[in-house]
Parts: structure tokens; C-alpha cells; sequence
């Protein structure tokens, strides 16, 4: 899940290989479409090469699902074949997170590094979810607009400064009214799950295999309320609670990277030459003093004539705690800024967290994420509203908590507003469902696992005792095997196993 400019980075790691030996082949029994839907979900993509061993295709959808003979959406997929066609199982669809992210891009990337014994059995398939990517995707902002938005300052300490930063909100939620009005009605978690459904059928699966990292997990879970007998096999990894409200989300994020940023910080100082100091009490006071800094006199870059602000420094640091491969990274980032107040790096970060091109421009990942999330769940009615949540987080996050809870404020003025209240999603009537949390994820905290298994009528949870967003393609022998397991076979792992 990625706060509203929290955009996380879509990392491909290498997976260790899974040694499944059973399998379970797709139920035979025919599920029959919902009324008016026949159309669309007797629809046989045209799938054509499309580099490498991918082929492509575009599935349509009702832009309105109450209206299915209204206008139409096209769903890009990919889909990287079953290697073993005699033992093949049937689909893997894959949803990276976001909202925003690119099914399509991520398996592109990260296809091969999924379990050898899924990657036999299954095709892996990736889809844009709509408004993403190639799906008609929702367009607001230019490149010079967002660098603003990206720029402004999101932790406000004055009435001077929460204006200016209402006024850049209220700019983006007008840009993606003027540009995009007909299609943010439509663009929440509810119709794209029922595109999945429609995505499941077209590919000739009778029932849905499915891994959701993240905001996938919330696709997934939705998913399985509205189809509870489509199930198969769903992994939900780094899970969102359906519960929390649209502001509690972002407090719970903040205080999560919070915690992400402690453990850092303390493999930091117990190393040589940590830009942090050599304690824990000095590598708290080194940040806050250094954002403090930063606020007041923005860092300098090579890379072109941004100044980094201390938005962008936060925005940094939060993007390499995504990975705890890229501690490293930000060590030397951390160091770089210190030292020469050159904010190269930590823009660089800032940069690949939110799919900001070299020439300027961008994906559409940040308008695409806000359309989602400002439809999802009711908002606050006011910036004041707003404030006190973000008053809340800083108490609880000081480093993240004000960057994390203002950088939703576009959604106080977003042009299509939700009235529905959040709800648990047991999805009852469903197979098992895998639920995987990590102990010390930075952007989905790992109550929220635990929330969600607990809610669904058929949970497990799985966990891994580590760091970084997101367990499955982090490698750890376990998580893999456990996980591919349940994919081919549908039996999950002992309730409560913990990976380390």
C-alpha cells in the first residue's frame, strides 16, 4: 500500500527456487457469469508476441458495471507461459501494488524470479488495472506540475505554509477533475476487482490464482468478498486492513516507516563510519536536526536544477526503506547530504519512488494512485479535518508522520467523493487464503496482516521476522517455499509460521 505520495518501488529480487511436488489442476465445473456480463466474460483475448518469450493482449470491460452496454475499458495484459504445458495448472495472475502500479511492467521485470515450480505449472499473468499503465490510464498533471506537488512542502508548521500546501492539493484534485472526470467515478478497488473476475474468465480459468503484494492485497481481498466460490488460491503479502479509515491508513503507514527507519538506524551505528552517529539517541537527533536544516535551506544536486527539499529528502530515506538491500544506498545518501549538503542521491530516490522519468516526465503511477485512493474511502471535509490526523502522526512518527498523513490532502477536494464506510471482508465461503506479513515492513505495518487474517472467514497467517515492504520476492527459503506450496496444492501452511 502506498500513501498518497508514498509511492513504493516495484523491486525485482531473486527468488530461490521452490520444491513442489504436488498439484492440484483447476475445478471443471463452468461458473456462470453475472447477468448482462455474457460478452465480456466469453471474450477471447488476442494474445501476440510482444519481446522475450511475453505475449500481450487487451481484454475490455465496462466502464460502469451497472451498465454494461455503456462505454468500454481496455485491460492491458502480459503473460509469460507455463513452461511445462503437460503439468500446467492454469493462471498466476500477479497485481504489484500501488494503486498505480503496473501489473504489466512488474511481470515484465519480475516474472522469472517467481518459483521454478510455479513458473512450470502456471502462466504468469499481469494486467494494468484501470485507469493504470495501459488501461486508460488516468492523466492530470504534467511533468513541471508534479515536480511542484513533489516539491511543496508537506509537513506545513505555520497557517502560511498549510495554505500553500492546500492550494497545490487543491490544484492536483482540479487538474484530474478537468482531465479525467469521466473516469474517476469508476476507477476504485471495487470495479477493478470485478475485472479480475472478468480477466479470470477470458483467460479460460475456472477459478482465480492470485498473488497481491501490498495494495494488492486489498484488490485480492475485495476480490474474494465479491466471488467467494472463484477463489483458488489468493497470497495477500504485506497486507492492508480493510478497516482503517482513509487517515488511518496513512498514521499507521507513518508510524510504520518509523519503525523502518529505527531499524536502520540501528544497523547503522554498530557499523564503521555510519553518518548517523554511534547510538541510537544520535541517529534520532541527527535526522530531525537534518530535516529541520533542510526546511529552512534546501540541499543542491548534480543531476539537474531541482533544489531537494526537505519533502524530497523525507520521500528519499522512506524509498530506500522499502528494501533493506538499498541500506547501503542510503547510507551513502545520508552521508552525501550531511557532508557536502549534495541531495544527489536522496533525489535520485525520490525520483524512482514515484516513476519520475529523466527528461521530466512521469508514469502515470501518482495520478493513478490518488484517483484510487481518493474514491476508495471517505475523506476528511476539511484541511483543518486534516490536520489533526497529521498532528496525531507526528506524534507518533516525528520523522514521517506530517510528510505521510498532508500528502493525502488532494483527497479533501477530489471531485468524486465515497460515502461508503470501511468495513472487515470476510469472504466467507472462500478456500484458504494466504496472508503474509513482515514484522518491520515499512508501508504496510504488520497489525495489518494480522487484522486481515484474522477478518477473513478462511485466513492464515504467514510471517516473516525481518525488514523491508513485502516478504515473497525477498528470497527467504521459507516464505518460498511456503508460499509456492499453496499455490500449486491450495494447502496452506500451519496456522501462525513464522520465517526467519
Amino acid at each position: 500500500m502506498r500513501a498518497a505520495r508514498l509511492i513504493g518501488v516495484a523491486t525485482v529480487l531473486a527468488l530461490a527456487a521452490a520444491g513442489c511436488n504436488s498439484t492440484e489442476k483447476q475445478a471443471t465445473s463452468e461458473v456462470s457469469p453475472p447477468t448482462g456480463l455474457g460478452s465480456f466474460y466469453s471474450q477471447q483475448p488476442s494474445w501476440k508476441g510482444c519481446g522475450g518469450n511475453f505475449q500481450c493482449a487487451t481484454a475490455q470491460v465496462p466502464l460502469d458495471y451497472s451498465k454494461p452496454s455503456g462505454q468500454k475499458l481496455g485491460i492491458a495484459l502480459i503473460r509469460l507461459p507455463a513452461r511445462n504445458k503437460s503439468e500446467r495448472i492454469g493462471s498466476l495472475f500477479i497485481n504489484p501494488g500501488g494503486p498505480g502500479g503496473s501489473g504489466v511492467g512488474f511481470v515484465r521485470q519480475a516474472a522469472e524470479a517467481f518459483g521454478s515450480d510455479l513458473r512450470k505449472r502456471f502462466d504468469i499473468v499481469g494486467f494494468d488495472p484501470r485507469g493504470v499503465g495501459q488501461s486508460d490510464p488516468v492523466h492530470c498533471n504534467t511533468g513541471r506540475q508534479l515536480d511542484a506537488f513533489f516539491a511543496a512542502d508537506s509537513s506545513p508548521d505555520d497557517p502560511k505554509e498549510t495554505a500553500a500546501f492546500a492550494a497545490e492539493s487543491k490544484g492536483f484534485a482540479q487538474n484530474c477533475g478537468a482531465k479525467a472526470a469521466s473516469e474517476l467515478p469508476y476507477v476504485g478497488t471495487v470495479n477493478a476487482s470485478r475485472d479480475i473476475d472478468v480477466l479470470r474468465a477470458a483467460v479460460g480459468d475456472k477459478k482465480l490464482t492470485y498473488y497481491g503484494a501490498s495494495y494488492g492485497t486489498y484488490l485480492g481481498a475485495f476480490y474474494a468478498q465479491q466471488f467467494p466460490s472463484n477463489v483458488r488460491a489468493l497470497v495477500l503479502d504485506g497486507a492492508v486492513d480493510p478497516t482503517t479509515s482513509s487517515t488511518g491508513l496513512l498514521v499507521e503507514q507513518a508510524k510504520g516507516f518509523e519503525t523502518a527507519f529505527r531499524a536502520f538506524a540501528d544497523d547503522c551505528v554498530k557499523k564503521p563510519n555510519c553518518p548517523l552517529g554511534t547510538s541510537m539517541t544520535a541517529a534520532q537527533a541527527k535526522l530531525t536536526s537534518f530535516l529541520a536544516q533542510t526546511d529552512k535551506k534546501p540541499l543542491g544536486n548534480t543531476r539537474d536544477t531541482r533544489q531537494v527539499t526537505e519533502a524530497h529528502a523525507v520521500m528519499g530515506i522512506a524509498s530506500a526503506l522499502y528494501l533493506k538491500e538499498n541500506w547501503p544506498v542510503l547510507r551513502q545518501a545520508l552521508a552525501q547530504a550531511f557532508q557536502k549538503s549534495d541531495g544527489t542521491l536522496l533525489l535520485a530516490l525520490a525520483d524512482q519512488m514515484v516513476e519520475r522519468h529523466p527528461d521530466g516526465s512521469y508514469s502515470n503511477q501518482t495520478d493513478a494512485n490518488m484517483a484510487v485512493n481518493c474514491v476508495d474511502k471517505p475523506n476528511p471535509a476539511s484541511a483543518k479535518a486534516y490536520g489533526k490526523a497529521a498532528a496525531e502522526a507526528e506524534r507518533v512518527a516525528p520523522h514521517f508522520g506530517a510528510f505521510v498523513v498532508w500528502g493525502g490532502l488532494p483527497c479533501v477536494y477530489w471531485p468524486v467523493q465515497s460515502k461508503k464506510q470501511p468495513t472487515p471482508i470476510t469472504a466467507k465461503g472462500a478456500k484458504p487464503i494466504l496472508v503474509i506479513g513482515t514484522l518491520r515492513d515499512p508501508a504496510t505495518p504488520y497489525k495489518w496482516a494480522q487484522n486481515l487474517a484474522s477478518q477473513l472467514s478462511s485466513g492464515v497467517l504467514l510471517t516473516l521476522d525481518g525488514d523491508g515492504h513485502t516478504a515473497y520476492l525477498q528470497g527467504n527459503p521459507c516464505i518460498t517455499r511456503a508460499t509456492d506450496d499453496y499455490l500449486v496444492t491450495t494447502d496452506p501452511p500451519k496456522p501462525g509460521t513464522i520465517c526467519r
